[in-house]
């Protein structure tokens, strides 16, 4: 790897923690270079505004995110199984965000929506791919005869991802992580009680 991306990859992974707590619109280029340690022009020596410099953070932050949860729902050993896995991974969701600043999708949604067009499509890009996801698995879930095939999948995709971001704020906003665990539990049992199929 090159001097050059080493110093990209180091900018990007030391600002996108300040990025998703401060939001954009909080995130002067003084703190970015006091953070780094770097030059205004050695910082625009590799993004050309501070804009790309926050897509790239979010992008960075998201798919971090993406990757521990698709590890831990690899875990399952059916389509049912891994599907059961995702309200499990948002169980620690709390403790989990709190060395990254918070959940990047609700911390720069909410932030980018009033601040910033390009990064608010590219919150709402990376919240379709999540539900596309989710439904995803439910359809696996129905083709592996584990979920009735009578269910909408994108429906309770829809419905599992907004009760999650539900949980993450309320858990940030009152720092308990109670929240978390309860919408876990009600996911579980609504996956257990509506999808199941009954054998």
């Amino acid at each position: 790897m090159l001097k050059s991306e080493r110093t990209k990859i180091f900018i990007i992974e030391t600002v996108a923690p300040i990025f998703n707590k401060n939001g954009y619109s909080a995130m002067s280029l003084s703190k970015i270079t006091e953070a780094t340690g770097l030059t205004k022009g050695a910082i625009y020596g590799h993004f050309a505004n501070k804009e790309e410099l926050a897509q790239e953070a979010f992008r960075y932050s998201v798919r971090r995110v993406l990757k521990d949860l698709n590890d831990v729902v690899n875990k399952g050993r059916t389509p049912l199984g891994m599907l059961l896995n995702i309200p499990e991974f948002y169980r620690n969701y709390y403790e989990y965000n709190k060395q990254f600043g918070g959940c990047p999708i609700l911390n720069i949604g909410v932030d980018s929506d009033h601040q910033n067009g390009s990064i608010s499509d590219l919150v709402r890009s990376y919240n379709y791919r999540i539900l596309e996801k989710f439904a995803a698995l439910i359809d696996k879930a129905k083709e592996s005869d584990e979920v009735e095939n009578t269910i909408n999948s994108m429906v309770y995709a829809k419905r599992f991802f907004y009760m999650i971001e539900g949980a993450v704020y309320m858990s940030h906003i009152m720092r308990d992580d109670s929240y978390l665990i309860d919408v876990s539990d009600t996911i579980i049992k609504i996956i257990k009680n509506e999808l199941e199929k009954t054998k």
